[in-house]
């Protein structure tokens, strides 16, 4: 039996960390996979085909071969067939929600780690917007081109009236 930490069982799913499912080990993931590839063939155009032409043959074999060469016939209303069918249907069933419930974890994950993603979006955009609003804030403090220009302007005519002042007129 495979011995377990704590933290392999809070990274596992809440179904497979039962004790039965425990003994596993590695094998419950293969198994896993396996539910996950069987649903994907039944879910296909194929699998409906190859069932329609396997229950074809097989009804048209036990209804029109020799009676002697029937396996199911016709008059016991297929049985064998019935039962077949009966035993891959109540196989598929719970493999097919076996690999729902694995893909609803992954759905569980991927919506856990959206949200945290978009948590971060929003803490990185309202930091970049109280850093662009502080920017606004010290460009506001500068002085402008048209402010500079005006005191220069000023400046200069202060000194030149002072040059007029200085220098005597010949």
């Amino acid at each position: 039996m495979a011995r377990h930490d704590n933290n392999s069982r809070m990274e596992s799913p809440k179904g497979l960390r039962t004790p039965f499912m425990a003994r596993f080990g590695g094998r419950r993931d293969r198994f896993g996979r396996f539910t996950e590839s069987f649903a994907r063939g039944m879910g296909t155009p194929w699998f409906l085909i190859g069932m329609t032409v396997f229950c074809v043959v097989w009804v048209t074999w036990n209804t029109l071969a020799p009676t002697e060469a029937q396996f199911d016939p016709r008059l016991l209303n297929f049985t064998l067939l019935t039962l077949i069918l009966s035993l891959q249907a109540s196989y598929a069933a719970p493999l097919l929600l076996l690999a729902q419930n694995r893909q609803d974890d992954r759905d569980r994950v991927q919506i856990e780690q959206d949200r945290q993603r978009a948590e971060r979006n929003l803490a990185d955009t309202e930091y970049l917007a109280r850093e662009v609003v502080s920017l606004r804030l010290a460009v506001r403090d500068l002085a402008s081109k048209d402010f500079i220009r005006a005191e220069l302007k000023a400046l200069l005519e202060e000194l030149d009236e002072r040059d007029k002042k200085e220098t005597p007129v010949d």
